[in-house]
């Protein structure tokens, strides 16, 4: 119950139903906030207790100052938590381990229950090995079950074993299309209170709910876990971003096209930490999957949440997609009660603006590593061949003769070549060189979720196969949707047959090759491009592009729209001016250019009117938490603790909890540590956390073949992500890795200082040699360290290996909080310094004083660093609020909760 200190307590009266409501307008200066602030304050008029929220935390919003640096440290209570599985499945373990832990400690195990409504959808296991056929999809559903049924086994018990847990299972969609168009609510009822429905997700992506005014981000899985137990959410109050949107997009342009200028803006901009919110007229001209588009890519830009507020662009969204007469009404009548429902004239008090006409937004691409490095698109050919030059050997960029492939010369007008001899299984032949296309993606929920770009595509491939045009053949075209309501509308239009044609065949509901799983390139052309090394693209219509992640054949990665993508798997290579030169020619010998093939946008939107209604989702959203027969067919164990199978690669016990006491032990000074790896800049998650393919001949891969377990099983690291042991092996060993204490070298190397002559050696045996020793661990890093994705076990590998500390310029704010909720220390050097300026070789012994500080219940502003070389300076303590400050304490979030839970 609330305190209800302001007296907000009122009721509702929608139709024939009474709520309970929290009236924002009984707080002075409510009227003035942002959209999304006026979510966190009714959360804390809601949640008051007097304690952990009290009426000060509620006039702290009410009193925000825009232009104050955050330093009001507030408790939010998300209304629900949701999980994709490659996430959502070691918050599955962890949970079944802390039953067994409470149990250990005389506790009751029933206590460890999500007290907060949890989802998970499976949806990051289907890989795209098969492709280009009517029986894609099929195969590779098979495929999937038959290499994770271990956890598939242990996610249906948990279904059954703990209260408000559902799984959506394999082969519905991507959580994030499944949340807008199904899970969320908009506006929450429950205990016979309405209120805004907010979340946290175990998938930074979570934000693509923000198109919906649902308030919800990406955290860590363990920080997902604490609030399913019922633990608020520390935060400061933010700064808030105001983005104004004016004018409409321009014919010829899409929502991928809006988002990528949108993320350049921001990220060059600087909203790492802030919430970003869309005001102004544009916002009614933007639709709700193009709205959601954008929320999708927040963590692109950086900022916490990219938050649209309810208008009726969403009521009309809410109905298509088939939610009920009575929770629609009930999302308008409170959105306009409470001030939240959008008033396009109005101007909130916002910390910062910008400002976007639509009508000057063009056709670009971003790559080739990050998302926010937008092109132009008619500007796509000169900027490959640029960046081109740093892919490629020095002798090929001088223009010598660096492979005999061909006879042509290794550069033409100063582009480095390397044409290389394809011979296909049937005995055909074909060239491939640098720039060559091999990946042609249609996934990833950021676009799958938009009928209109996806009818472009459809229509783009429809007038491609009506002129005679094909796809190359070394393209690998994959179509993964983000619901099975894509596939009905392709169906209802017939456009699904031009998509076949084109090799863009259904291989699965889920993310695939936008988070690494777009399986192996056809073996002779997975063979040329690394016999002659190869600098081949990926273009997808994902929001990931980065160095490694997508496939490990593939350097250079781009981002597109599904048109786009369709126009790319023609042309073939990054080489050709797509808005210029001709995808190919027709059955007549004439030239077809990309103009011929654009669908107007009455075209498109002809498509969307006639083929997409509220029946698909209807049927599609039925029974959605049942299953196929595969899943209703898995055998699972009984019981509220889980039965672990020794013998099992996939779900293991973590040794999170062995030897913990009641009372957790004092905070200790860091001494003697050693250096596991020095970093650069814009290091992220995907190079710290494993992913994607275990290579062979590495520890995770020794692992499993110790355990049984053949290289063609070895599966991705993402479904192993129950298993500790594989997840620890395959910590810093991302490919495209640069230990600069081990030079030369990339991947998941170090040099072991543990012996004389300190080789190079994997980072997970050093780690291993250093635990023997006694040696605790450090990290040093650049700016921006742990951008990118929540990767809980970016912070869990971290830990697990040894490593107490991490010194960087800078950190993106989940993997920080991450860090902090698995016990490890997050600082940061003297403003205006960096490893290099203080002579920092990695080499040196690093001891930490002033930790202990933390005992006395405050955190210290700096520690000391010094180093047996005699460098000596004061790091930042990046532990940010108290609530983090107990969680460190306490060894962790998950210790903090269980501790927590005991003593009630």
């Amino acid at each position: 119950m609330s305190a209800n200190s302001f007296d907000a307590r009122a009721t509702l009266r929608v139709g024939d139903e009474s709520y309970e409501i929290f009236k924002l307008d009984k707080v002075e200066g409510s009227a003035r906030l942002p959209y999304s602030l006026k979510v966190l304050l009714e959360n804390l008029l809601r949640t008051e207790d007097g304690a952990n929220i009290t009426a000060d935390h509620i006039r702290a919003v009410g009193g925000w100052d825009s232009q104050a640096q955050p330093s009001q440290e507030i408790q939010f209570t998300p209304a629900r938590v949701i999980m994709q599985d490659f996430t959502g499945v070691p918050c599955v373990v962890d949970l079944a381990t802390m039953r067994e832990a409470v149990k250990e400690l005389g506790g009751d195990p029933a206590k460890i229950n999500p007290l907060a409504p949890a989802e998970l959808v499976i949806d990051h296991s289907v890989i795209a090995d098969k492709f280009g056929t009517p029986e894609s999809f099929s195969q590779n559903v098979e495929l999937e079950y038959g290499r994770n049924k271990e956890r598939y086994q242990f996610l249906r018990w948990g279904q059954t074993a703990f209260d408000e847990f559902k799984v959506v299972p394999p082969g519905t969609g991507i959580v994030h299309q499944v949340n807008i168009e199904h899970l969320a609510r908009t506006v929450m009822v429950r205990g016979g209170q309405a209120y805004p429905d907010t979340l946290v997700g175990t998938d930074s992506h979570t934000t693509m709910v923000n198109g919906l005014g649902v308030l919800g981000w990406g955290v860590g899985g363990i920080e997902a876990e604490a609030a399913m137990l019922g633990q608020p959410v520390s935060m400061l109050i933010p700064r808030v971003v105001g983005f104004k949107l004016t004018g409409e997009l321009p014919a010829g342009t899409t929502a991928t096209d809006l988002v990528l200028t949108i993320t350049e803006m921001l990220r060059g901009h600087g909203v790492v930490g802030k919430f970003v919110e869309f005001y102004g007229e544009g916002v009614g001209a933007t639709t709700l999957a193009n709205r959601a588009t954008i929320g999708n890519m927040s963590p692109e830009f950086g900022s916490t949440a990219a938050i649209f507020p309810i208008d009726a662009e969403t009521i009309r969204y809410l109905t298509l997609t088939g939610r009920s007469e009575q929770q629609i009404a009930l999302v308008e009548a409170y959105a306009k009660e409470q001030g939240l429902w959008l008033d396009p004239a109005a101007e909130p008090d916002f910390s910062e603006k910008l400002e976007l006409d639509l009508a000057t937004v063009v056709p670009s691409i971003a790559g080739p590593k990050r998302p926010q490095d937008r092109i132009i698109l008619s500007e796509s050919k000169q900027k490959f061949e640029r960046d081109l030059r740093n892919y490629v050997s020095d002798d090929e960029e001088a223009g010598k003769e660096s492979f005999p492939a061909s006879d042509a010369p290794a550069s033409s007008n100063g582009v480095p070549t390397r044409p290389t001899l394809v011979t296909t299984p049937d005995g055909s032949t074909y060239e491939i060189d640098h720039g060559a296309v091999t990946v042609a993606a249609i996934t990833s929920c950021t676009n799958t979720s938009n009928p209109t770009v996806m009818v472009a595509a459809a229509l783009v491939a429809k007038k491609a196969v009506e002129r005679g045009l094909s796809r190359k053949p070394w393209v690998k075209t994959t179509l993964a949707p983000g619901s099975k309501v894509v596939t009905d509308y392709f169906d209802k239009a017939n456009l699904t047959p031009y998509l076949d044609k084109l090799g863009f065949n259904l291989v699965g509901y889920g993310c695939t090759t936008c988070i690494g799983n777009s399986g192996p390139l056809d073996e002779e052309i997975s063979k040329a491009v690394n016999d002659a090394d190869l600098a081949v693209a990926a273009v997808l219509s994902g929001n990931r592009n980065f160095e490694g992640r997508i496939n490990p054949d593939v350097k250079m990665n781009y981002l597109a729209s599904p048109p786009l993508v369709v126009a790319y798997a023609i042309a073939g290579s990054m080489k050709v001016d797509i808005t210029k030169d001709a995808l190919g020619t027709d059955q007549d010998g004439k030239p077809v250019y990309l103009a011929d093939i654009w669908p107007t946008e009455a075209e498109v939107n002809e498509v969307v009117a006639s083929a997409i209604g509220q029946d698909m989702f209807n049927d599609s959203y039925r029974d959605v938490f049942a299953g196929d027969e595969q899943w209703k067919a898995l055998s699972i164990p009984t019981g509220n603790t889980f039965e672990w199978d020794p013998q099992s690669t996939y779900v293991r016990k973590p040794p999170y909890f062995e030897g913990m006491q009641h009372d957790p032990s004092p905070v200790e000074d860091i001494t003697g540590a050693r250096v596991l790896a020095k970093l650069g800049d814009s290091v992220t998650t995907d190079h710290i956390s494993p992913a994607g393919a275990i290579k062979a001949d590495t520890p995770a891969a020794k692992y499993l073949n110790e355990h049984g377990v053949e290289r063609r099983d070895f599966n991705s690291y993402g479904s192993r992500r129950g298993n500790h042991e594989v997840m620890i092996r395959g910590t810093f060993a991302n490919i495209r890795l640069r230990n600069q204490i081990a030079p030369g070298t990339e991947g998941g190397y170090t040099r072991d200082f543990t012996a004389a002559d300190a080789p190079v050696s994997f980072i997970y045996d050093a780690a291993q040699n250093y635990a023997a020793a006694g040696t605790p661990l450090v990290v040093l890093a650049g700016k921006e360290y742990g951008s990118g994705s929540s990767r809980d076990w970016a912070a869990k590998g971290t830990a697990l290996l040894g490593v107490k500390a991490v010194i960087a310029e800078s950190y993106e704010r989940i993997h920080r909080s991450n860090l902090i909720g698995m016990g490890v220390l997050p600082l940061q050097y003297p403003e205006g310094t960096s490893a290099e300026s203080l002579g920092l070789s990695g080499e040196e012994t690093f001891s930490f004083t002033g930790v202990t500080a933390l005992n006395d219940g405050t955190t210290p502003r700096t520690v000391k660093v010094t180093t047996d070389t005699g460098v000596e300076f004061d790091a930042v303590v990046r532990i940010d609020t108290p609530g983090e400050a107990d969680y460190y304490r306490n060894g962790g979030i998950m210790q903090y909760v269980l501790r927590s839970l005991i003593r009630k």
